[in-house]
């Protein structure tokens, strides 16, 4: 499985696990901005028996190399295509390959049709809904792509023990789940942490919950110009006794989680499966910039000064079914389509070329630069520089890498999480 974030990493494991569990999963970390930390990766808790960092080109050389019946990438689309084009030119003429199984960590609510032609080529390209499904094949089929890779599933990291609305605790618990990159201005996101703040107050018998994705320096799949830590560090009076940061595994704090709030974050599918009150917010909106939009028909969207009134959302039983939440009791079956479609893939006698629906031909001026930034050339064969240059090196000079490595990130995050917002606020004057 090659993964490029913490997140995608989840969700590629977890998924290669629902398809079978008994595997031997190899786990390839693609190098980049977004690559999970040590501390990220035991948040995150899906485990492989192998793991190692890799540049793309150097995974395309170790697919040539090693034997394997699946291969999950859990990528961004732009990687995953250069995937798909550097094996298929890797595996042309074998009388075997893999299957190659790709799709989404979340809810699609941006990108679709480009996200979704990046991943075209894929054997299985999973939908985390019926209602994702749908608009997959009817976005391949727009184009004259063959949409028959596409299955049906649900997220792989749903779960937990259902919430017990009569269950006494010592504090009701409010969880705002804090997303790196919506909203994007300091103004949206300071108003996010006071109105969490001011719901603490308001209700002192709560304990309000702020969920991090993680530490200042630290990348996820989105980037965080504007870390919620420097924000309540600056917070007026600062944080009450009943409200406090957390990091940690999300189901772990859904265990006592009875609110959920959130912009958008996938958490609220997470904490719709439970059953738990789940509030998506419309204090900014709704807006598909925001992401929020998703949640148009669910029942969910509500206001802070709704939930400091006591509102507690009621989802729509019909939208969570379209959305792949299944509350009533059916998720395991949620993923047998997705082990059927595998299994005789498999065990076929031969599969077919892997024919992405970008080509040469048909994407001239837009596959060579997404093949280019993993060292391939416009035809899916490593670049002599890239595939030359050697995939580990020892002593000083592998020290010496990596501290070139770290000093590159440390500009990299002063740059946007600085730098970058400076000259924003500039521009508006």
């Amino acid at each position: 499985m090659l993964a490029d974030s913490d997140t995608r990493w989840k969700w590629g494991a977890l998924t290669a696990y629902r398809i079978q569990s008994d595997i031997r999963l190899d786990g390839y970390l693609l190098r980049g901005r977004a690559t999970p930390t040590v501390r990220q990766l035991d948040e995150v808790g899906a485990r492989a028996d192998s793991l190692r960092e890799i540049r793309g080109v150097d995974f395309v050389r170790s697919l040539d190399r090693t034997v394997c019946d699946v291969v999950v990438l859990a990528c961004v689309g732009g990687a995953v295509q250069a995937m798909l084009h550097g094996l298929g030119r890797a595996w042309q003429g074998a009388e075997r390959r893999p299957v190659v199984v790709t799709g989404y960590v979340g809810v699609v609510y941006e990108k679709l049709a480009d996200g979704l032609l990046l991943r075209h080529g894929a054997d299985v390209v999973l939908a985390n809904s019926r209602h994702d499904a749908d608009r997959f094949r009817e976005v391949y089929r727009g184009v004259g792509a063959d949409d028959g890779s596409v299955v049906e599933c649900a997220l792989p990291f749903l779960g937990g023990a259902p919430y017990d609305r009569g269950r006494s605790t010592s504090a009701y618990t409010v969880v705002f789940a804090a997303q790196p990159s919506v909203p994007e201005s300091r103004a949206d996101r300071a108003y996010l942490l006071r109105r969490a703040v001011e719901h603490a107050r308001r209700h002192p018998d709560r304990e309000v919950l702020i969920k991090l994705r993680s530490k200042p320096g630290e990348h996820t799949t989105h980037i965080e110009e504007l870390p919620y830590q420097k924000l309540a560090a600056k917070a007026p009076g600062g944080l009450p006794a009943n409200c406090r940061l957390v990091y940690g595994n999300m189901g772990e704090v859904l265990d006592r989680t009875d609110l959920m709030v959130t912009v958008s974050s996938t958490a609220a599918l997470e904490s719709l499966h439970r059953g738990i009150p789940t509030a998506v917010l419309t204090d900014l909106g709704v807006r598909e910039v925001l992401g929020n939009h998703h949640f148009l028909g669910s029942g969910c969207l509500a206001s802070w000064d709704e939930l400091d009134a006591g509102h507690r959302p009621e989802p729509d039983a019909d939208w969570l079914a379209r959305q792949g939440v299944a509350a009533a009791g059916d998720y395991e079956q949620a993923f047998d389509a997705a082990r059927t479609r595998v299994t005789a893939l498999r065990t076929a006698d031969r599969l077919p070329p892997v024919t992405p629906y970008y080509t040469a031909r048909t994407a001239p001026g837009y596959l060579p630069g997404i093949l280019a930034r993993h060292g391939l050339d416009p035809h899916g064969a490593p670049v002599a520089g890239h595939a030359d240059a050697p995939e580990e090196t020892g002593g000083l000079r592998r020290v010496a890498r990596e501290t070139v490595r770290e000093a590159a990130r440390g500009a990299y995050r002063h740059g946007v999480q600085r730098v970058a917002p400076a000259i924003r606020r500039w521009g508006q004057l």
